[in-house]
């Protein structure tokens, strides 16, 4: 790395908020490199504002008012004397009109460019791509849907059931799965209004749907020199409504021809384009274990510590190091991989309530340590939890020498875990850990409805129809999940400090409640 002073910018504007602030912050520090934060009035006391060098109000608390408010950003850009804007995910990250603004204002913006953006931005473009580079793509259409009677005619091509998917973004938002004629016309009807409404863009097109699918990734980087590596793929197919939940590396799906494949399509893809700076190509692997090509997401992954714990790199500063207009650190014959990694996704969002997102204070916050254990997180205790952005508070990874030790370092650090005052998805990831069919590696993107379903129900009942199949301690956790669904709103909190009667809960009860959870 440059020693500081020799990097072409020495402060780097962050223009997102929680975790990832909190990382890249940490990367800034560590290069020599000053960090200034934003906040809106609603994290005005969030932890990537006191860890900054500097941090600057950026306006009300929703979004658009805020952290989407290129003009004020720009202005702070100005105001700091910041040379660089890293946009973390989310929010501004994939927006190619603020990266050329970035541009235009003679600023660095850390990703790749406004061009390999809009090249791969609408999932329609970004399958053209693919399908002139070779890579195969999910049966369907390459441009926007004009109507109902052509998208009938379509799917009937295809054979239902098929997805209608927006064409200007992802997260699951402006999709509807069809499974019959009669249903076209009022779900392109649904989808084209959510993909207006979430994405300013009511293009819809269709695709078929690969049933059962896994959920495979792979990470790719390039610097402004022509290197394009990739650094090993991930598996995200433990997933709700298209949100990830869960992801690890490497696939127990995939042998090494097979990824060599994937790697193979995804570097394809990327040079088709010119692309700088981090991104992911994101494939369904069918059950025929053929591929398909599903979209390019052009900018760092949520899940990426997964791919930096088995191959030692730090992506941020690999990150910085491209926009600086230095070569990649490193070439694809040193990149080494080790060990498994998993994470999870630790959200305010309650899994026995259909995973409903929920506002409050974190009375109090203790993270997991200890060996293969790491945290990324923007949580505290005394933090509010607001309403107006994303539901993550932390990502717990493990490591270890193979999956089975990894999936042990999962369910140990989950114990370890205790959050206060707002429901959270640890017993979902309790309850994924001891999942025989987790265990064993038998995934695919319906798996949480598979099991746990969408209020916890079916995960009760499937634990009643086969006991045997799990250790004693997974019945004791589900038995006590179950008691705990029963109980209230209240009760169903991990470790929520109050009765229903806004009482202090007994010591003696949570006391019992954690050996439950643990199987003593």
């Amino acid at each position: 790395m440059p020693m500081p002073g020799q990097w072409p910018f020495e402060k780097v504007l962050i223009v997102n908020r929680g975790e990832i602030a909190v990382r890249i912050i940490r990367a800034c520090r560590e290069v020599g490199l000053k960090s200034v934060a934003v906040y809106s009035d609603a994290d005005r006391t969030a932890r990537h504002v006191r860890m900054a060098d500097e941090a600057y109000h950026i306006g009300p608390s929703p979004a658009r008012e805020s952290y989407l408010n290129i003009p004020k950003l720009l202005e702070v850009a100005q105001t700091s004397g910041a040379k660089a804007i890293h946009p973390g995910y989310g929010f501004l990250a994939e927006n190619a009109a603020f990266a050329d603004a970035c541009a235009e204002a003679g600023l660095i913006f850390v990703g790749p460019t406004g061009d390999a953006m809009r090249a791969v931005g609408e999932k329609t473009s970004a399958r053209r791509v693919a399908q002139k580079a070779g890579v195969p793509i999910v049966p369907g259409a390459t441009t926007g849907l004009e109507d109902a009677r052509e998208a009938i005619t379509l799917a009937g091509q295809l054979g239902y059931p098929v997805m209608l998917k927006a064409a200007a973004g992802g997260g699951g938002m402006g999709q509807r799965i069809v499974h019959d004629p009669k249903e076209m016309e009022a779900s392109l009807r649904a989808a084209r209004s959510e993909a207006a409404s979430a994405f300013g863009d009511s293009e819809v097109y269709m695709e078929k749907v690969i049933m059962p699918a896994r959920h495979i990734e792979m990470q790719i980087i390039g610097d402004t020199r022509g290197t394009i590596v990739h650094l090993g793929e991930r598996e995200c197919s433990v997933q709700r409504r298209r949100q990830k939940l869960i992801e690890e590396s490497p696939s127990v799906a995939l042998d090494e021809e097979l990824r060599a494949q994937f790697a193979e399509a995804a570097i394809t893809v990327a040079r088709a384009i010119g692309y700088t700076n981090a991104g992911t190509c994101e494939f369904l692997l069918g059950p025929d274990r053929q591929f398909y090509f599903l979209e390019v997401n052009t900018r760092l992954q949520v899940e990426h510590p997964v791919t930096e714990w088995r191959t030692g790199l730090d992506l941020v500063k690999e990150q910085l190091r491209v926009a600086a207009g230095l070569p990649l650190s490193f070439t694809q014959e040193q990149v080494q991989f080790r060990g498994h990694a998993i994470e999870c996704r630790i959200t305010a969002e309650d899994p026995y309530r259909r995973f409903l997102p929920g506002a409050g204070t974190i009375t109090a916050y203790q993270e997991p340590a200890g060996p293969g254990v790491r945290v990324d997180s923007g949580a505290f205790a005394g933090m509010e939890v607001p309403l107006f952005y994303d539901s993550l508070l932390a990502k717990l990874i493990t490591w270890g020498e193979d999956r089975s030790e990894a999936i042990a370092r999962m369910r140990r650090a989950l114990e370890e875990y205790t959050i206060m005052g707002v429901s959270t998805t640890i017993p979902f990831h309790q309850f994924a850990m001891q999942h025989p069919r987790f265990v064993s590696g038998d995934l695919s993107t319906g798996w949480v409805a598979e099991t746990w379903g969408e209020s916890g129900e079916k995960a009760a009942q499937d634990t009643q129809a086969d006991d045997s199949a799990l250790s004693p301690e997974a019945v004791a956790a589900l038995a006590a999940a179950l008691v705990d669904q029963e109980a209230g709103a209240a009760a169903r909190r991990r470790f929520h400090p109050a009765g229903e009667n806004g009482s202090e809960r007994s010591p003696w009860r949570e006391a019992g409640r954690r050996a439950a959870l643990r199987g003593w």
